[in-house]
């Protein structure tokens, strides 16, 4: 494996990669206080709303599928660029938005440019962070991208609580922000590329890592998949959720939980760092779990703001820990070389439950009552969240152990990549 001179690794141009991340996050979820405001005045269903989000799911899937290889084959710079143009058009796209077409477009290349920062930016991010601070690198990359996340929604359900027309206001700036961090994003010192180091592969195709790698993606898949689901029932449907389930219409409050979640996911990244990553992987299954029993009971037993709130926190430190475990894994254990592709792996695996169940829920709605439809979506993410919780715990037990990383070493990883890999193996 060879590779171009990557400038000075320092944590300030990590820090910097970072802001790419959190201004497309910003991006992704700043529409979600508006959706019900845009579905009374243009007059479109539940079911269209879900095909709303689906869209963005289409232009995310469809970007980590070569996004992956292109940024470990040519560069972070490649896919990262294009990724934040596609960012800054998707914000002039909901700025101008008058009718559904306009957001289905708008999403669509809002997925396009969320798919380029979590496999491009986040990469760079560990990349520019130094050796010894790769574990650092993984927390700051998974910080950026929820807090980003948090910050969308904050940012809307305030200017829409404060100003009668806010779509102008939100949008412009966010497409500041966005063109801000372009300019940032053409200045990072980051590498050219990596030589391939055996048969070259088609750019189009399942991403994927090398075969003595994918036990440790397959870990945080499972517990990052059930988290990032249920965050995007709270950002999709959660709004209908408040105004149809619970009889609170309120875009602020829409925001606030939804902001009020990703804070929980960065914070709780910080709070719990001291923690091994195989309990990170734990205590993310079971949040998920609970927040949707939460989620039940708030449309069931007490249809109150309060567990609707409580049920949302959940979610968020179930996608904020489920995501520090796998970036954690795949920062210290996977070479870097297929670092950005392992990422792709990881979303594809998140996202496509996390577009296809709110997709699904939104349309049983005109079928089923409201509440039954949100608990068929729970119960569905419920049981998957205790198998992995089941499944995982088994299969760390036996590998994350003093001494299980040493066949790292014998992969060819770099020393420094080896010695974190050993350091992260120590703390079962």
């Amino acid at each position: 494996m060879a590779q171009t001179s990557a400038g000075p690794r320092e944590l300030g141009w990590s820090l910097a990669a970072a802001s790419t991340v959190t201004a497309v996050f910003v991006l992704s979820n700043a529409p979600t206080p508006l959706y019900t405001r845009w579905q009374a005045e243009w007059g479109f269903s539940s079911g269209t709303l879900t095909i709303v989000f689906g869209a963005y799911m289409v232009g995310l899937i469809g970007t980590l599928l070569v996004a992956g290889k292109l940024a470990d084959r040519y560069g972070r710079k490649i896919v990262l660029v294009p990724g934040l143009i596609a960012a800054v058009t998707a914000a002039g796209l909901f700025l101008s938005a008058t009718n559904v077409l306009w957001l289905l477009a708008a999403r669509l290349l809002a997925g396009a440019a969320v798919g380029a920062a979590v496999t491009a930016g986040m990469s760079a991010t560990i990349d520019l962070a130094p050796d010894h601070r790769r574990r650092t690198g993984s927390m700051i990359a998974s910080a950026a991208m929820v807090f980003g996340a948090g910050l969308g929604p904050l940012l809307s359900g305030t200017v829409s609580q404060l100003i009668d027309t806010p779509q102008s206001w939100i949008f412009g700036i966010v497409l500041t922000v966005t063109a801000l961090t372009l300019v940032v994003a053409i200045r990072l010192p980051l590498h050219r590329g990596f030589a391939p180091d055996g048969p070259v592969e088609r750019l189009w195709s399942w991403p994927s890592v090398p075969r003595p790698n994918r036990r440790e993606l397959v870990w945080g898949a499972a517990a990052f998949a059930p988290g990032i689901t249920s965050t995007s029932f709270f950002l999709s449907l959660g709004p209908s959720v408040l105004a149809t389930g619970i009889n609170a219409p309120s875009p602020l409050l829409a925001g606030a939980a939804a902001c009020g979640m990703f804070l929980v996911a960065t914070g709780i990244q910080f709070a719990l760092a001291h923690l091994r990553t195989r309990t990170h992987l734990a205590l993310s299954s079971s949040a998920a779990f609970v927040s949707m029993v939460t989620l039940t009971a708030s449309v069931t037993i007490s249809a109150t703001p309060a567990l609707f709130v409580i049920a949302a926190l959940l979610a968020g430190a179930a996608q904020g820990l489920g995501q520090l475990a796998a970036l954690t894994l795949i920062g210290t254990r996977i070479p870097s070389n297929h670092r950005a592709e392992a990422n792709a792996a990881l979303n594809i695996a998140g996202y496509i439950p996390a577009a296809l169940l709110p997709v699904g829920t939104g349309y049983l709605i005109q079928f089923v009552p409201f509440s039954a439809a949100v608990i068929t979506f729970a119960a569905a993410v419920m049981a998957f969240s205790l198998a992995a919780l089941i499944t995982v715990r088994i299969s760390t037990a036996e590998h994350l152990r003093p001494g299980a990383s040493n066949e790292h070493v014998m992969r060819g990883e770099t020393n420094a990549t080896a010695e974190e890999a050993l350091l992260e193996g120590a703390r079962p």
